[in-house]
Formats: structure tokens, sequence, C-alpha cells
């Protein structure tokens, strides 16, 4: 009977968790169109170092770890961030497991993924694997995808603003948490899915989103009582 109410009780918190809307929507975001640069025009030494970086990610395929971690980071979720960068952290965040912690990045990342939207709609750029005409590691996504501007690169700010926020919550585990979520971004490059300057954007534009999240006060309590949660953690540990 415990296992039951306790199942039930998690997936109210997921359910609560998805169900609320973002902290701070989308026009309220800083506007990524006014603070990056528009993307490399084709014939730009920037363009060019963007097709050596889709070059770059053909050859880091060769290599079956790699090629394999880039096509398990094809996954955008919630849920993705927390098994990743909790792993980097010694840490298994789940509803369960740490609700608050849970709470304070999900909500967090709702929010920060609002800051991809405008550019991506207003530059509408095309995906390199559209531009050669080559396939990708993930071709069950490039349908739906090929619809999507590329600029900047949806993934990383969604695992940039996830590692900003857990190094804020662990500065002990910063290294970790930064380099996997460095590696999830640059999976995207080698996926096919996106150029390196996409990519970033992506963690320029995730910065801002982070730092304004930070000025909302109803997340600030969420961080609290995530950190509050995390303190507890590691005197049991």
């Amino acid at each position: 009977m415990n296992r039951i109410l306790t199942a039930l009780a998690a997936l109210a918190l997921s359910l609560t968790v998805l169900a609320q809307q973002p902290l701070v929507l989308k026009e309220q975001m800083p506007n990524a169109v006014r603070f990056l640069p528009p993307p490399p025009a084709d014939g730009s030494d920037a363009f060019l170092y963007d097709q050596a970086q889709y070059r770059w990610g053909l050859d880091q395929r060769r290599d079956s770890l790699r090629c394999a971690m880039a096509t398990q980071d094809a996954e955008w979720s919630v849920n993705y961030m927390c098994r990743i960068l909790g792993g980097a952290m010694g840490l298994t965040i789940t509803p369960e497991t740490t609700p608050a912690i849970y709470r304070m990045l999900a909500t967090g990342l709702m929010t920060t993924d609002q800051v991809g939207k405008v550019p991506k709609d207003h530059y509408m750029r095309t995906r390199p694997y559209m531009h050669f005409r080559q396939g990708t590691i993930a071709p069950w996504d490039e349908e739906e995808l090929s619809h999507n501007g590329s600029y900047p690169s949806g993934h990383t700010i969604l695992g940039w603003s996830a590692a900003l926020l857990l190094t804020e919550l662990a500065p002990e585990h910063a290294d970790t948490i930064l380099a996997r979520a460095y590696m999830y971004g640059q999976s995207r490059v080698i996926a096919g899915f996106h150029w390196q300057s996409d990519v970033d954007a992506g963690r320029l534009a995730a910065s801002a989103a982070v730092a304004r999240l930070h000025a909302d006060k109803c997340f600030l309590k969420l961080m609290k009582r995530a950190k509050k949660e995390y303190t507890k953690i590691r005197k049991r540990q």
C-alpha cells in the first residue's frame, strides 16, 4: 500500500509540474534576435567554420561510443537532463527521490526554453542535414525538425540551462556537470541537426534566459527549496 501511495504521489507531482505555465513568458524573455548575431551568411568565414565542424561531426560518428552518446542525446526532455546531469553530479533526480530539485529544474527549463522560440521563428535557418542532403544518426526526428528553425539550438538551450541551474545547486560538481552539458550540445553537431554556430548561440541564449529566470521571485523560492533538499541529501551521504 505504501508503495502505491508513493507512486501516486510522484505521478501527481509530475503532472502538476507539466501542467504549470512558464514563470517567464516568451514576450518577457530577453529577445535573442536583438542580442545575438544573426546566423552566419553563406560564403562567410563563419559559415566555412560551420561547414568544417559539420565534417568534424561526421568524423566523430566513426567513434562508436561517441556516436552512441550523440544518438541518445537526441532526446529532449527534463527527465533526460535529470539522468545525464544528475549522473554527472552523483545524484538521482526524480519526482520521488528529490521532489524539490526536480520541480525547480522542470519549472526552470520550461521557462528558459522560451528564449529560443523568437529567433528560431525569425531566422528559420536550414539545418545541416537538409543543406547537405545527408542523413542524421536520429532519422526519426528528421521530418519534424525540418519544419523548425536551426538557430539557435533548442537542445543546447535545454542542456546548458540545466547545467547552470544544477551548478548553482551543487557548485562542487560544476566541472563534471558543465562538461557533460557541453558534450550534449556538441552531440547536435555530430548528429547533423545543428551547425556549430547554432550550438554556440544556444549556450549564450541559455545563459541570458537563466539570468532572467533569477529575477523571478517564484523561481528563487523553488531554488531555495531545492538547495535545502540538496543540503539534507549531502548530510546523509
